[in-house]
């Protein structure tokens, strides 16, 4: 790529509005999809599976994509990159305008498919974009814009669950009739916010060397696995240290947005969605409060966490924000009174603004430039396997270990987050992978 330039603040904030809409179509899919699932009747050991969509989707797509883009250049679609995360943000935006009408519970896993598909589509290369385009002092920044927007994004997504159940009542079909605004909504913000970051940002064009490379390298039908194949034999061991931590850290996470709402009915409300839906009702509406609040602390203290990754070293941070994390989700299903859920989950908001930016400075300089798109593809193949895993094995694990509970299900969370933790401090970092 040709030389790069130094953006200002405000420019690098204009090029990752994109994440918003993507991180508001997963701050519903995290609070909103498991609530639609209980109301169109599935038991508490079938949410795991009917979460499959996103793992699978992310394990095939995102490498993919990563691949593709490498390989890309169309100068009149915009560049390398944003061609893939504007396709996806359109497949995102036709999702979450059709979710709404889910007659069926099947119906509502399909769809899921279709705005994870669309979701991976968008985000894997947001994530090379930030590397292509930013000097090294400036990617710490780039990438915590990113973990910031994704607070943003999935905060407005949370409280939405909580306002519109107030402005927007009664049921439309099966479903109530907030969830209609809520994921109509959601399609604007995807669609609109993408189209803002590819209108104000241009990507650096290739250097001729480069553009020779893609031709004489042309996307086939099989080149984008013969490049991920060959990036994993090559891969770096920085990264398969992150991936030990991405197992515990991302399993974790997976059994936390599937249960959250039903834990906060149990110790606060005392009931369940078989129970009395109403109150469960009740229930939903304030974990979208509570899960807009870590999120808010997340866009908070994305930024500042730069200052300390700088300092002290991104895996330092990361450990802290782990372990931050890890006690929020034990205290979390003990709690009883619904006010005292906020600062629980408050150490979960500064682990979440890590886990989305601080681990991608521990491993961007030992990645070639010219692979980033297949290694954050890569990445996101460490992310999604544990859920995957988890998809497919806790359902199991809820029924026979933890007795179904949604309250145990989060301290079981918790347990692992320890793990993650951990592992990390075994992450052989350097101080360049922060910029400086």
């Amino acid at each position: 790529m040709l030389n790069k330039k130094s953006l200002s603040f405000w420019q690098i904030i204009n090029m990752n509005v994109g994440f918003f809409g993507i991180q508001y179509s997963f701050g519903l899919q995290q609070s909103a999809v498991n609530p639609i699932y209980d109301f169109l009747g599935a038991s508490p050991d079938q949410l795991p599976i009917l979460n499959l969509a996103g793992p699978l989707t992310g394990l095939l797509i995102q490498p993919i994509i990563g691949a593709m883009s490498d390989k890309t250049w169309l100068p009149k679609f915009g560049g390398r990159r944003k061609p893939y995360f504007f396709i996806g943000a359109i497949l995102c935006s036709i999702a979450l305008f059709l979710f709404p009408f889910s007659s069926s519970l099947w119906m509502a896993a399909g769809l899921l498919w279709v705005l994870d598909a669309g979701n991976n589509t968008a985000m894997e290369p947001y994530r090379a974009f930030i590397a292509d385009t930013l000097e090294p002092s400036q990617q710490p920044t780039g990438f915590q814009a990113q973990s910031f927007f994704t607070g943003f994004g999935q905060t407005l997504a949370n409280v939405s669950l909580f306002i519109f159940p107030l402005v927007f009542v009664g049921t439309t079909g099966r479903l109530p009739t907030w969830v209609f605004a809520s994921f109509f909504l959601g399609a604007v913000c995807s669609i609109g916010s993408v189209w803002w970051s590819s209108h104000t940002t241009k990507e650096i064009p290739p250097t001729e060397e480069e553009l020779e490379k893609i031709k004489a390298e042309p996307l086939g039908l099989f080149t984008p696995f013969t490049d991920i194949f060959s990036a994993i034999k090559d891969m770096p061991k920085v990264m398969w240290q992150l991936s030990l931590v991405y197992l515990f850290q991302w399993y974790a996470l997976f059994c936390y947005w599937q249960n959250s709402s039903k834990s906060i009915a149990l110790s606060v409300w005392n009931t369940t969605p078989q129970k009395d839906m109403k109150l469960y009702g009740e229930a939903v509406s304030w974990t979208g409060l509570v899960n807009g609040w870590y999120n808010i602390v997340t866009f908070l203290c994305a930024f500042g966490l730069v200052y300390f990754a700088r300092r002290y070293s991104p895996k330092m941070v990361h450990f802290t924000c782990l372990l931050l994390a890890a006690i929020g989700f034990l205290i979390f299903p003990h709690i009883e009174n619904k006010y005292l859920l906020f600062p629980a989950i408050t150490g979960f908001g500064i682990g979440w603004a890590s886990m989305m930016g601080i681990p991608y400075l521990m491993v961007i300089n030992n990645i070639p430039k010219e692979r980033y798109g297949v290694y954050m593809g890569i990445i996101n193949m460490m992310i999604v396997i544990p859920m995957f895993i988890q998809t497919i094995t806790f359902g199991y694990v809820l029924k026979h270990f933890l007795n179904n509970d949604p309250r145990l299900a989060i301290s079981f969370a918790g347990v692992l987050l320890i793990i993650s933790a951990v592992c990390t401090l075994f992450i052989k970092t350097k101080k360049e992978e922060v910029g400086e």
